[in-house]
């Protein structure tokens, strides 16, 4: 659920998508041009039930998984009402305006990874810790998840709902085509360890097939190489290093050289050609986050059915990922703090991952059924349960920053786009892209 760093159409496109984590396009059909609720928290019915408000962005999923009716069933004097903006580049500057009034917030607000370095910098006086709610365990948190939702004076505003660990998902009769082996093991094998060798397998494929490119596109490629890196755009004392930074460096080129060497089908996230490109062949890999199966399911379908399978990535990394957070200001903090206690914990991740395909950021979760059993049928029931689970592990702590999405999209759009659809030359494009993210810095 939830997108890592994309370009900006994406992330328009992604506050939805990623919000459902099976990538659905459609907002919440209870939407809301306030990030909070209706201004009735603390109220309680002629029943004496207390009303506990969630304000989310797009169709989050934990009410569509079942989730809030579970709750209330087991806490009868609680009633949950959830309202959602559409699109979390609405959500997220109307919810910072309301945290400085301290007017118009939910009891509950979600956040989005992207934005979660700025409120755990900038906003963590306005928000409960969390960490000392009842019933909350650091140890059942990936380390790098719970270090996200965590200011640096050690308080924890924001516990994970979800990850999004990368896997490679791979056409296999592309690749039966290129003479490559199809088994999902022996595929990750290829490139284990190493982005450069996935470049390189990417060579042999074009060398044998060349109806169909090897990835869908090289700002993708680019996007990936640095989440699994801990150190990407911002350094432990928050000053921004993306220009010195090698390892930004080394993923700029390596994504241009995939599009140099025609690698790249040289499609952007999110629209009509890369949705097509997963039923017709067009591309035979692609960077996926557990939520993305859904999504290439539903745009493979019946004519892609038995080609796609998944296979472990070069090196973990991550895409996606949101947050619960309490308000200071809130009517009714102590009981939404049990609530997103309970919303996050180990047992209601698995059951979010069964019914949503949202990865848990519990790791406890991991050994339940629902994730350790997890299989995906439209993948040669491929075991997305293990597959996923050793990524989230070994993804990095990353140090995130308050402007990384900016930069991100930056680097995307104005840098790397352009080489991989227009054939600019990668030093220009690098260059235009730094102009811009500095003169975005300096505002």
């Amino acid at each position: 659920m939830r997108m890592r760093h994309r370009t900006s159409r994406q992330a328009v496109a992604f506050a939805a998508v990623a919000a459902l984590g099976v990538g659905l396009l459609a907002g919440c059909a209870e939407d809301s041009k306030e990030p909070g609720g209706s201004g009735d928290s603390g109220k309680k019915d002629a029943k004496g039930k207390t009303t506990i408000t969630v304000g989310v962005f797009g169709a989050f999923g934990l009410k569509e998984a079942g989730l809030y009716d579970q709750y209330m069933k087991e806490n009868p004097d609680i009633v949950i009402e959830q309202t959602s903006v559409e699109r979390n580049e609405n959500y997220y500057p109307a919810l910072l305006t309301h945290l400085a009034s301290g007017s118009g917030l939910a009891d509950i607000q979600a956040i989005e990874v992207n934005n979660i370095a700025e409120i755990t910098a900038t906003q963590s006086d306005k928000l409960m810790d969390l960490g000392k709610v009842s019933g909350v365990d650091k140890n059942n948190f990936l380390d790098w998840k719970w270090a996200q939702g965590t200011s640096k004076d050690g308080k924890t505003v924001a516990l994970g709902t979800d990850v999004g660990p990368q896997g490679i998902c791979y056409r296999k009769d592309l690749f039966q085509k290129a003479g490559l082996p199809t088994d999902r093991e022996k595929v990750g094998a290829l490139w284990a360890g190493d982005w450069n060798k996935y470049l390189e397998v990417g060579k042999q494929f074009k060398a044998k097939v060349k109806d169909a490119a090897f990835v869908d596109g090289a700002q993708n490629v680019m996007a990936a190489v640095h989440g699994s890196s801990e150190n990407r755009f911002y350094d432990k004392s928050g000053e921004v290093i993306y220009k010195t930074n090698p390892v930004v460096k080394e993923g700029w080129d390596l994504a241009a050289e995939f599009a140099e060497a025609g690698l790249s089908a040289k499609l952007q996230s999110f629209t009509p050609g890369w949705d097509s490109g997963f039923a017709n062949g067009d591309f035979a890999t692609i960077s996926c986050p557990a939520w993305m199966l859904g999504y290439i399911k539903d745009k493979g379908g019946a004519k892609a059915e038995g080609k796609w399978d998944v296979a472990a990535a070069p090196k973990p990394s991550n895409w996606g990922g949101s947050f619960l957070t309490v308000p200071e200001a809130g009517k009714n903090k102590e009981e939404a703090a049990k609530l997103a206690a309970w919303l996050t914990a180990p047992e209601q991740q698995a059951k979010f991952f069964a019914e949503r395909a949202s990865f848990p950021s519990a790791k406890a979760a991991y050994e339940l059924p629902e994730v350790k059993d997890a299989k995906h049928a439209y993948f040669g029931n491929a075991p997305i349960g293990e597959i996923f689970a050793k990524a989230a592990e070994g993804t990095p702590v990353q140090i995130l920053g308050p402007k990384d999405l900016i930069i991100a999209q930056n680097l995307a759009d104005v840098g790397m786009l352009q080489v991989d659809q227009k054939g600019t030359d990668p030093d220009a494009a690098w260059d235009k892209a730094v102009k811009s993210i500095d003169n975005a810095l300096d505002q």
